[in-house]
């Protein structure tokens, strides 16, 4: 199996709807407005009730109620909002995607994006981290996994029944299997659809941030959120989250380790540095995953 097989006939790549085409271009245009991006939105009316949901649920805390699209983008931004909208179009595109367990896999996806958006935003350097784009990261940073199994299903097959597509180790047993990886596939996609050069090298480099050439701190926040939401999506107990935590990267970023209380156990004066539940930093994203 090569790299480029997997991406290189538009038979192989995923549908995905007009809007969030829409939105992809919007990328790399630097004077388009947020009015006009409202526009796109509200051609959509499914998407746009569904966008006005997420921008008042529990996540953002809204002062008042968000009754369109533009005020959504007012008040929380040209990046979340569109953050929200390609993550219900990848869920939507990939929704038929078979030898996956879909649902863990995007509770997967959403808890890795909002851990790695609050270790950026409380953890992070002012003018050096952005929350919002380290959260466009985080949901878009498996969809490489996604297009392996919807194109490459029979190759992908006898890693799947030694591996979960979640392990620590995934990533490695991929390489030495194949030569690359999901997250090269995520980037390649990412590079097709004309995403930002940031965002595509920050993809290739999620699963070994330290190993990438340029430390990419963007890539290592959703390292580690990844890691934090494997701990919860798979049930691991304390011994296994502590040996599988990616010490080094959290060193790296300089992130105390009491952000998460299970690797401080013998200091809960620090619990309250320490991360929400990633439920509770969730709460009302889920029905991006509807």
């Amino acid at each position: 199996m090569e790299l480029k097989s997997l991406v290189d006939q538009p038979g192989k790549l995923p549908t995905v709807p007009k809007v969030v085409q829409q939105l992809m271009a919007s990328f790399n245009a630097e004077d388009i407005s947020a009015h006009e991006i409202a526009q796109q939105i509200a051609t959509d009316p499914a998407l746009s009730a569904k966008v006005l949901r997420l921008a008042n649920s529990a996540f953002f805390h809204a002062s008042r109620t968000i009754g369109t699209v533009d005020d959504a983008l007012r008040i929380l931004g040209f990046i979340m909002v569109r953050n929200l909208v390609l993550g219900n179009g990848m869920v939507a595109a990939f929704k038929n995607t078979r030898g996956m367990d879909l649902h863990q896999f995007w509770r997967h996806t959403l808890y890795t994006a909002v851990a790695a958006r609050w270790l950026a935003m409380h953890a992070g350097m002012v003018g050096e981290d952005n929350g919002d784009a380290v959260f466009t990261v985080g949901m878009m940073h498996g969809i490489g996994q996604l297009q392996l199994h919807a194109v490459a299903a029979n190759a992908v097959a006898p890693l799947d029944r030694h591996s979960n597509v979640l392990d620590s180790d995934r990533a490695e047993r991929e390489k030495e299997a194949w030569g690359f990886h999901y997250a090269d596939v995520s980037a390649e996609l990412a590079a097709i659809w004309h995403f930002p050069d940031a965002l595509v090298t920050a993809l290739r480099s999620v699963p070994d941030p330290l190993g990438a050439g340029r430390f990419d701190r963007a890539a290592a926040w959703v390292h580690l959120g990844g890691w934090a939401a494997r701990v919860a999506i798979l049930s691991q107990d304390d011994e296994n989250a502590q040996a599988t935590y990616p010490a080094a990267v959290g060193k790296k970023l300089g992130v105390d380790p009491a952000w998460m209380p299970l690797l401080v156990k013998h200091d809960p004066d620090k619990a309250e540095r320490a991360m929400p539940s990633l439920g509770e930093l969730a709460a009302g994203l889920d029905a991006m995953l509807e």
